[in-house]
């Protein structure tokens, strides 16, 4: 250990929640999942290329102190000590610069290897038996896109064959496109949140009783809620026995039917029909469940205030899921040290 590392090391205080994490994770699994995808050996100087773990942490660290950009994590990383300590950084080391982070996480989400990330961190979490899958909670939130229309959509005739409009059976090739506007998310949606017309994409989220995050599905804001539901289920390897808690919006007879067929347990909130109203003992049903799911509204909560969630800086689908996932990532593991302090605490009465 050299001199400069001693010194970052009594300047940094035991107690922090750096080093709280890096206590409770083995990141040797991590970074092996990371460097399925991403491994260089050098960059476009021809020197060493930085290991993909260090910027999977860098982004970790932008999410957790509120969702810094790109170019403010890399200022992080060169002043903070405690950042420094936990990317595993001297003061002698060079930090990547903001575009190694951009092309880190593009690749990353070109291999749509996020999912696989958040699996391998909830394996981790799974080691101090944490988890809870007993109880599952199904949600969706809205994600706006800074990127929407300035006006109203132009549109405009184009032709599938190269003849006259004049000529027979020419107007039948003829077809109405949309025009693209510059600089305008084409993925994204709108939707209509109560009063307000919101632009982006939804985050369809399972949670566990504790709230952590298990799997994660991303549409357009136009989705309905309970479309994904059962890819979620899928993704989230629920089993046999669990109780699946949703709101009204979910309820159908098809996802009812599913979840007796897969043995689990159904938690979706009655829905009133036209001149068929709930009878009180739906209602008090409904109500229980309200109180039982508030954990998967928490979860979006604290990622909206921890880390200004609900702005999405990319544009795109794929990049919009990859935000989401690193969100659940970052979430899972900022609940990590009080509740496996909370853990220790019960298996010790």
């Amino acid at each position: 250990m050299s001199f400069s590392e001693l010194d970052v090391t009594r300047r940094t205080r035991k107690g922090n929640f750096l080093k709280q994490i890096d206590q409770l994770i083995d990141w040797d699994s991590i970074e092996k999942a990371i460097a399925e995808h991403y491994s260089p050996i050098s960059d476009a100087a021809g020197r060493p290329a930085y290991s993909g773990l260090l910027l999977f942490k860098m982004l970790l660290v932008g999410i957790w102190n509120g969702g810094l950009s790109d170019e403010s994590v890399e200022d992080m990383a060169n002043s903070n000590l405690h950042v420094m300590r936990f990317l595993g950084l001297s003061l002698e080391d060079d930090v990547p610069d903001h575009s190694v982070l951009s092309r880190f996480r593009t690749r990353l989400t070109v291999a749509q290897a996020w999912d696989r990330l958040l699996t391998q961190i909830n394996q981790q979490i799974a080691v101090h038996d944490i988890a809870v899958k007993k109880g599952c909670h199904v949600d969706a939130s809205i994600t706006q896109s800074p990127r929407k229309p300035k006006t109203k959509p132009t549109y405009e005739v184009v032709s599938d064959r190269e003849e006259r409009d004049d000529e027979p059976n020419a107007k039948e090739a003829m077809r109405v496109i949309e025009v693209d506007q510059p600089g305008v998310d084409a993925e994204a949606r709108w939707v209509k949140k109560g009063d307000k017309s919101v632009f982006g994409y939804k985050q369809h989220t399972v949670v566990d009783d504790n709230g952590l995050v298990l799997a994660v599905e991303t549409t357009a804001a136009n989705c309905h809620d309970s479309k994904p539901l059962l890819d979620l289920l899928d993704k989230a390897n629920i089993q046999p026995g669990a109780r699946i808690h949703a709101d009204k919006a979910y309820s159908s007879q098809k996802h009812r039917d599913t979840l007796k067929s897969r043995g689990l347990k159904n938690g979706i909130q009655n829905k009133a029909m036209k001149n068929n109203p709930l009878s009180p003992r739906q209602l008090q049903r409904n109500r229980l469940i309200t109180k039982a799911r508030y954990v998967v509204e928490r979860t979006f909560g604290s990622q909206a205030r921890w880390f200004n969630a609900k702005i999405l800086r990319y544009c795109g689908l794929a990049k919009a899921h990859a935000w989401h996932i690193l969100l659940a990532i970052a979430y899972n593991l900022k609940r990590l040290p009080k509740l496996f302090v909370e853990r220790q605490m019960i298996t010790q009465i």
